[in-house]
């Protein structure tokens, strides 16, 4: 039963749920997607995190409706830190952490637009850590990152459009003492976590500005700091299930 909702107040979130092989409870972790929305590459993020031990949830905050409708807005509420999006975001980990074959620990894991949230939520809701890839960095991250959880991040040295994001993470994270593993990948472009291409008349544009493509066997890397990280602080186990 992969389609759900998520009660989120006075409105119902729709949502993909991705649920482990095997017997609960697990942890579990909030996927928040890229400025396309819950596309097929994000559906299968959370599918990747269910098979490594984790009950995986990506809310729809566009709610079905076309990207192009709803990103504007969605930016406006990562960079101006608050909206509806982040009650979703709430919603969604109150929602994992309530289920019976939930563990209640619950990390975020954001991608582009999603990562700039997930850096927000660190600090403001009871996640156990945060996985931010090539996340916009909110205004003033020293203050903004007071009292968040664990943070793990990665970006890519060739994405021009974050330049310089992971040394000043890096240097806010330690600022305000927080655990942290944050990484920057030279040669290395945006996206280059998952499968994600840019639709339509955008994408060759995209490629040059973000440097999409570049990079993308950097990614077992990557990926492997985060589950190493989600296993010491969320929980689950470090190496994928048939692992020796």
């Amino acid at each position: 039963m992969p389609d759900i909702t998520i009660p989120a107040g006075p409105r119902e979130l729709p949502g993909y749920l991705a649920v482990p092989e095997g017997t609960g409870p697990w942890p579990a972790v909030v996927i928040l997607f890229e400025a396309f929305g819950a596309v097929a590459d994000m559906r299968a993020q959370a599918d990747r995190f269910a098979s490594r031990g984790y009950l995986a949830v990506l809310p729809d905050f566009y709610d079905g409706a076309p990207w192009v409708r709803c990103v504007r807005k969605a930016m406006t509420d990562m960079r101006s830190q608050r909206g509806p999006i982040y009650d979703g975001i709430e919603a969604a980990r109150s929602w994992l952490a309530g289920r019976d074959d939930c563990t209640g620990a619950v990390g975020v894991a954001g991608f582009c637009m999603g990562g700039g949230f997930a850096l927000v939520a660190a600090a403001r809701y009871g996640f156990q850590a945060a996985a931010v890839n090539y996340g916009i960095l909110p205004r003033h991250p020293e203050d903004a990152l007071a009292g968040a959880c664990p943070v793990v991040a990665s970006y890519g040295g060739a994405d021009r459009t974050l330049r310089g994001a992971a040394a000043r993470l890096e240097r806010a994270l330690t600022v305000a003492d927080v655990p942290h593993d944050v990484k920057e990948y030279p040669g290395t472009g945006h996206s280059f976590l998952t499968d994600a291409t840019v639709p339509g008349p955008l994408g060759p544009v995209a490629r040059v500005a973000l440097g999409i493509g570049k990079g993308r066997e950097n990614a077992a890397d990557a990926w492997e700091r985060v589950f190493a990280f989600f296993a010491e602080h969320v929980g689950g186990p470090p190496s994928p299930p048939d692992a020796p």
